[in-house]
């Protein structure tokens, strides 16, 4: 009986590659080909096989630690073995025979030039993910895991890296490309060391000696993985939970690994990504505004058209607010039949002359109502987040669309006012407004914001929360519908209502109970005239 040793195999260039797990224990009768350790890169995982039936004498690694090519990892004993050199191919493991000769190595091979080509991976089921940015030239020299080029679907954008280290040497696609699965998007040259031309021969050791396992070739030694890592080559994660991150768009330098020697895994990478979605967000002093910036002019004739400082300004308010504020929008309907026939008919008679009183009236007054029975819609968040400002005057702005873009002028003390006063003041601020002629004060000081559509149409929308506000309301075109009396349907004219609001101060309960109480305000006109 002659003792065996198993060697790793040629690892295609790759270093420090991990055992992550132990398949067999001393004293175990093994197979050819039967697994004896599992090994793992950031590309890939491989068994390393017995070379021959025989039985396992001790085991040289354990879990965690780095081997490479020709790494010893257990010695075995085989049945009628001779004192022989025993040839494994490339990618077998390699196979050292403990002999009572001086120990003899090979000289190594030169290293060897190939050409690969480089393939879009798994896509998901996805097809024709069109490619929207090439990140590198030919000629560029990448690293492994460095990005090649970027594709784009209607749901995600995603990176397409280089497994392999290596040149670029071609580029078969252009940005507006559309690809596919297993397309070939590049071809790399990379340099892959031969394997050696024998294996090497050791003298046989006394009994003593063999028995004891010796080192592995390169231990790794237990350290605490820091909080960010330097670089990819230092973060200790597999290639599923690479492409896990990739997905989620993660940076692994910042995820903090709970596997053994701090080895990330993919439950790491989803409680980093559930720890940011939850987090609160902090507002950024400036918010920046980022269009596209692909070149629109390559697919046919195209125009530009400056946008104006006042929608420049609005959008950077509104990607401020929707991004700091968990919004979440509260749907009614108001039968406000009685309220138009009144409005048209009785109260129309007994206006002065030149006065109008819109369907905007009453819903200011209705607001100016509910907002003081449920203060909180009239309130705002304390700068730490921990405490709720809640407002004693009820400043209501009502949104207005001019050629330049949206105002929002604003109808200060509306718990004083009356249906009249709503209507004079409403139309004489949107009539400035248009006029570029309101003060720049008479947009100050709001403390909840009307949107109103009812001109235009539609049936609901969920407007944005303006900040510092907590909630804001929107309203639709009123349309005549069916509504069930208790015994039989009535045309009734119902306005659509369309309340979001800042879930950290205001819970779904009471966002229903605020639309409601409106609802029954406008279709109960009593209510608004006391």
């Amino acid at each position: 009986m002659g003792q065996i040793q198993v060697t790793v195999p040629d690892l295609g260039g790759m270093d420090e590659v991990e055992v992550i797990e132990i398949c067999v224990q001393p004293g175990d009768g093994i197979t050819a080909e039967e697994a004896l350790v599992v090994l793992e890169s950031d590309k890939a995982t491989m068994e390393v096989p017995a070379p021959m039936d025989g039985t396992v004498h001790s085991l040289l690694v354990s879990i965690g630690d780095k081997v490479n090519s020709g790494s010893p990892i257990a010695m075995m004993e085989a049945q009628g073995a001779e004192p022989e050199v025993v040839s494994t191919p490339a990618a077998e493991p390699v196979v050292e025979a403990v002999v009572e000769a001086p120990a003899v190595s090979a000289a190594p091979a030169p290293a060897t030039e190939q050409v690969i080509e480089v393939r879009v991976p798994d896509l998901g089921g996805l097809e024709q993910v069109e490619v929207i940015e090439l990140v590198a030239n030919i000629g560029d020299k990448l690293d492994a895991e460095e990005s090649l080029l970027i594709l784009e679907s209607d749901k995600a954008s995603m990176d397409i890296p280089v497994e392999k280290a290596g040149t670029l040497v071609s580029m078969n696609v252009a940005v507006g490309d559309k690809v596919n699965e297993g397309d070939v998007v590049a071809t790399m040259k990379v340099v892959t060391p031969s394997a050696p031309s024998a294996p090497a021969v050791e003298a046989a050791k006394p009994a003593s000696q063999t028995m004891a396992p010796a080192p592995a070739a390169s231990p790794a030694k237990p350290a605490a993985i820091p909080e960010v890592q330097s670089s990819s080559s230092e973060i200790h994660a597999g290639p599923a939970v690479r492409k896990t991150a990739r997905e989620f768009g993660v940076d692994l330098a910042q995820v903090k690994g709970s596997g053994p020697r701090g080895r990330i895994l993919k439950e790491d990478v989803q409680a980093f990504v559930k720890q940011r979605v939850n987090a609160p967000a902090a507002a950024p002093a400036t918010t920046a505004i980022k269009g596209s910036d692909e070149d629109f002019s390559r697919h046919g004739e195209i125009s530009e058209l400056s946008l104006s400082k006042i929608k420049q300004v609005t959008a950077k308010n509104m990607v401020q607010s929707w991004t700091t504020i968990p919004q979440v929008t509260q749907f009614d309907e108001a039968d406000i039949t009685d309220l138009e026939a009144y409005r048209k008919g009785d109260m129309s008679s007994q206006l002065e002359d030149g006065v109008k009183v819109s369907p905007l009236a009453f819903i200011l007054k209705a607001c100016a109502v509910a907002l003081q029975k449920f203060p909180q819609f009239n309130s705002s968040l304390g700068p730490n987040g921990d405490t709720l400002i809640l407002k004693q005057y009820y400043n209501i702005a009502v949104a207005v669309d001019t050629p330049d873009g949206l105002m929002v002028p604003v109808i200060k003390q509306a718990q004083s006012k009356g249906l009249i006063d709503f209507a004079k003041e409403s139309s004489a601020l949107a009539k400035k407004a248009r006029d570029k002629k309101l003060p720049m004060d008479a947009m100050m000081g709001a403390s909840f914001t009307i949107s109103s559509l009812g001109g235009i149409g539609g049936t609901a929308f969920t407007p944005i929360v303006n900040a510092p506000q907590v909630a804001i309301l929107g309203v639709s075109k009123a349309a005549m519908k069916p509504v069930w009396n208790g015994s039989s349907f009535e045309p009734r004219l119902m306005l659509p209502l369309s309340v979001s609001y800042d879930h950290r101060v205001i819970d779904g309960a009471q966002a229903a109970q605020f639309t409601r109480y409106l609802c029954q305000l406008l279709s109960d006109i009593r209510h608004l005239l006391l």
